[in-house]
């Protein structure tokens, strides 16, 4: 008996993630029987699943899907290769990054949004936009997170090599680079997340063809809701995939967190 209450005990554990969607759906469903809503304004959810669907085998979505792929991979990228061996040096020199810490926050909390006319300016209407601003984001909470990474690693290890004879830039690459990997992971997961953000608003707003947030902004203003919700799903699903992976990345390489 006991044997098979554990059984269904883990099978419930393994739905549980899944009851919260089938709660989602249920609610919507129910709320277009009841016409809560407008039934233009409020598709069934399987109409909007079917768009879904049909969007990513014979439609527009999936090259959009993939668009938006590109530019915030592309985005992350050039963010977490500016931020992180700076923000070693920062917050290796902690004094240094006290001087720009009024800075780095500064525009850390300015809305990302704020400064699209700055970067039309300089960029232009297109790609290199959307891939700047979204950069742009991501570099300063990357840089935030890896700085106090290094500046709150252990002094221990830190001395340690030290006495052994490694250099500055030695004790750079060996303790402080590893020592703060598990606060930049958290940073790098906030950047990726902010880089979509970003990404997906550009597109909705600035000139663009192709892409989530464009597919997003043409179905309601063509009230074309099923797509309309298709497209939110799919920056959704892609938001989604993206912590999850750098969450596995983190759990597998980054055992050391917290020891």
């Amino acid at each position: 008996m006991n044997a098979v209450l554990s059984f269904a005990s883990a099978r419930l554990g393994r739905l549980r993630p899944v009851l919260g969607v089938v709660l989602l759906v249920f609610v919507w469903w129910l709320a277009t029987v009841m016409e809560l809503a407008d039934p233009v304004l409020l598709p069934p959810p399987q109409e909007a699943l079917k768009a879904l669907v049909d969007g990513l085998v014979s439609g527009p979505l999936l090259f959009d899907f993939w668009q938006t792929i590109y530019r915030t991979v592309l985005s992350f990228a050039i963010a977490s290769a500016i931020a992180i061996p700076l923000g070693v040096i920062l917050g290796a020199a902690e004094k240094l990054y006290r001087s720009v810490e009024f800075v780095i926050d500064f525009f850390r909390s300015t809305p990302a949004s704020a400064v699209f006319p700055l970067f039309l300016v300089l960029f232009g209407v297109g790609d290199r936009t959307k891939i700047a601003v979204a950069a742009f984001g991501a570099v300063l909470v990357i840089l935030f997170n890896v700085a106090y990474g290094v500046m709150n690693a252990r002094k221990t290890r830190v001395l340690a090599a030290k006495v052994m004879g490694a250099g500055r830039w030695r004790v750079l690459i060996d303790v402080y680079f590893w020592e703060s990997l598990p606060q930049t992971f958290i940073g790098m997961r906030n950047g990726i997340s902010l880089s979509l953000v970003i990404v997906v608003v550009a597109e909705m707003f600035i000139g663009s063809t192709d892409g989530i947030g464009h597919r997003l902004i043409e179905a309601q203003m063509l009230f074309e809701m099923p797509t309309m919700y298709a497209a939110i799903f799919a920056a959704g699903a892609l938001g989604y995939g993206m912590n999850w992976v750098f969450l596995t990345i983190e759990k597998t390489f980054v055992h050391w967190g917290g020891k």
